[in-house]
């Protein structure tokens, strides 16, 4: 049986490991807040009480973690996942960080004899309670044949596509088109509203025509409802974009409606609405049009 590490069960981390535990495999997971860590328990899992702890048994570690100072300091700190790592250790970070820090532990986990994947997620907390998540990763193909079966536990797309970071750029750009597409259905919404139109059925016949779009799909009807119970809370994705823009400028590249989004994401994450769904753009929208 592969012993996997699961460091950090959050919204998306939590459902990845338990549907691993339900595959059969012997998941070990650990969490800064212990409940988590219980609850996997209860779903087929076991505890450990630090990163340490979890990775000296483990043949594969996953991370599923905040941002780029969390996954470095796991995977890099004195006692972290290269320090307590078994020979030809296979490291999977799920999480979503810049592709330049992403590369930076790869070097590092390579000296150390471990292989390496960045393989960030997309599908939010209904995608990975399903185990139907999207999953990009970057690394070398062989590490990819060898995580593929584990993937296949929690994502239904997954593709290989490219080298280290490669996973992480492809996620920012996922980022830039989903914050651009929750804004665009926004305003859309609010449009509909002032004009006294049925909402329900002019979202039915937008998403079945060449505006048809997940975010029609899987939010409209919350947002509808005004319902921003996070699947997907709005500040992670005010991080996901500062990382958008970070790379694009790196590159060289313009992205004017991607900063324009980026600005409105900001404005509602510093004015105290982080916490809610990224769907939330809507009372930004409803707000600046009055209503």
């Amino acid at each position: 049986m592969t012993t996997v590490g699961f460091i950090g069960l959050g919204i998306m981390g939590a459902p990845m490991a338990a549907n691993l535990a339900k595959a059969g495999y012997d998941v070990i997971g650990y969490n800064r807040s212990r409940p988590a860590v219980d609850e996997l328990v209860k779903q087929g899992g076991r505890a450990a009480g630090s990163v340490a702890e979890a990775v000296r048994e483990s043949d594969v570690v996953i991370t599923m973690l905040p941002d780029s100072p969390d996954v470095s300091e796991v995977a890099l700190g004195d006692d972290g996942i290269l320090a307590n790592a078994k020979d030809d250790l296979l490291f999977i970070d799920c999480s979503t960080i810049r592709p330049d820090a992403t590369r930076t532990i790869a070097d590092a986990a390579t000296a150390a004899g471990v292989r390496v994947l960045d393989a960030p997620v997309s599908g939010g907390q209904a995608g990975a309670v399903g185990g139907t998540l999207s999953i990009m990763v970057g690394g070398t193909p062989d590490g990819f044949a060898a995580a593929k079966p584990i993937l296949e536990r929690v994502g239904t797309t997954i593709v290989h596509v490219g080298p280290a970071g490669a996973g992480q750029t492809v996620k920012a750009a996922n980022q830039l088109i989903v914050a651009g597409t929750i804004e665009l259905v926004a305003e859309a919404i609010v449009f509909l509203e002032a004009h006294g139109v049925d909402t329900d059925a002019a979202v039915k016949v937008l998403a079945g025509g060449l505006a048809g779009n997940a975010i029609l799909d899987r939010k409209a009807a919350g947002m509808l409802k005004r319902d921003f119970t996070p699947g997907f809370r709005l500040e992670l994705h005010h991080k996901d974009l500062g990382i958008v823009q970070s790379a694009a400028r790196e590159a060289g590249v313009a992205i004017p409606l991607g900063a324009v989004v980026s600005q409105l994401v900001a404005a509602l994450v510093n004015r105290g609405d982080g916490a809610l769904d990224h769907s939330s753009l809507l009372k930004l929208v409803s707000e600046l049009s009055g209503r």
